[in-house]
């Protein structure tokens, strides 16, 4: 029964200077928790501030606003959009 809990978890094999896991493992004391979780939960953190900075649209002020003017005012379509809107499928 046991078992099938540990199929459920992938292994990952890290190395570090001494210094470093002595002070992860104090942080893990820290927060009451084993290093494994520690390390996991950090890393995990990092890993979605990293995918959300990736996903996130950077603008600068100016380019904001004309986002923002083109959304309320866009340009009339010209006959390559008309054309490329006739393309799609009509059910879309």
């Amino acid at each position: 029964m046991a078992r099938a809990a540990l199929d459920d978890t992938d292994r990952m094999n890290i190395r570090v200077k001494p210094d470093v896991k002595a002070r992860l493992m104090r942080a893990a004391a820290l927060r009451h928790t084993d290093l494994t979780s520690f390390v996991t939960q950090s890393a995990l953190r990092e890993a979605e501030t990293v995918i959300a900075d990736a996903a996130a649209i950077r603008a600068s002020e100016r380019d904001f606003a004309r986002i923002l003017k083109l959304l309320d005012n866009p340009p009339k379509p010209n006959a390559r959009l008309r054309a490329a809107a006739e393309m799609l499928p009509k059910t879309l």
